[in-house]
């Protein structure tokens, strides 16, 4: 096992400074600004000191904790969606998709079905992957494992500081599917769940890729498994709008990147 401070735990660190940092360049309120600085250095100071005194069983799921706090935190930094930019995106989703509200009507209902509940259940991922490795005899790798999740995840949010759009189902006419009460279902669980804005790239695609490729190389099968569910979690981003094309493709990149990275 790793011993001093971890590079996954270098790597949130640097993240919640960084939102820090930014909150005060962005035009904030001052009531936002002054969370996100509270949750910022609550942030910082929970990771320096889970690194200097944790045991090691809460070390290694404490990147858990770092990426739900960022997600929820990089909200704050959200002023008002970038006309432009989503039209750019949805440019591509036309030329690549032609209608995407009927491009899926014709999907065989159970598809479309399994691919909701697999999108549903993207963030259990994060964590059955490490269990899968640690099960498996695995735990030396948590800090390289930890390393590419967290950098997928966290480095989804934050370009929110800049790239500021809405998600597909906010701006275009709902989509026609064959899964209606499912797909009903996860529309409400992203609603309700989420924080209601798009991340570019996006972070189920970069986080559930990211999961499956740091497991296939020590545990092959079970990393093949994660690796299916993570193209369905991708195909389920577009097919539900709950991400633009692009999105999705930069989530892959990004995944990939930090696996050849570490």
């Amino acid at each position: 096992m790793v011993h001093g401070v971890w590079t996954s735990e270098r790597i949130a660190f640097v993240y919640f400074v960084y939102l820090f940092v930014v909150g005060w360049l962005r035009p904030l309120g001052a009531a936002r600004r002054a969370l996100l600085a509270l949750v910022a250095v609550v942030a910082v100071a929970a990771i320096v000191v889970s690194a200097a005194l944790a045991p090691l069983l809460v070390r290694e799921w404490m990147p858990l904790a770092s990426i739900l706090g960022g997600y929820y935190a990089s909200v704050l930094l959200f002023v008002a969606p970038s006309i432009a930019t989503e039209s750019w995106l949805m440019a591509w989703d036309r030329r690549l998709l032609g209608d995407p509200a009927t491009r899926f009507a014709a999907w065989p209902r159970p598809v479309l079905g399994a691919l909701e509940i697999v999108y549903m259940g993207c963030f259990l991922l994060i964590g059955a992957g490490f269990a899968i490795l640690a099960a498996g005899g695995h735990r030396a790798l948590a800090d390289r494992y930890w390393s590419i999740v967290v950098g997928a995840e966290l480095g989804s949010f934050a370009p929110l500081a800049l790239v500021q759009t809405r998600p597909p189902w906010a701006v275009e006419r709902k989509a026609i599917l064959a899964d209606r009460s499912i797909h009903d279902l996860a529309t409400a669980m992203v609603q309700r769940f989420t924080i209601r804005v798009n991340t570019f790239p996006s972070g189920h695609v970069a986080g559930s890729l990211g999961v499956a490729l740091a497991v296939v190389g020590a545990m092959p099968w079970a990393g093949a498994i994660l690796l299916v569910l993570a193209i369905a979690i991708a195909v389920a981003c577009v097919v539900g709008r709950y991400h633009y094309v692009v999105d999705v493709v930069a989530g892959a990149l990004l995944a990939v990147a930090l696996w050849v990275l570490f």
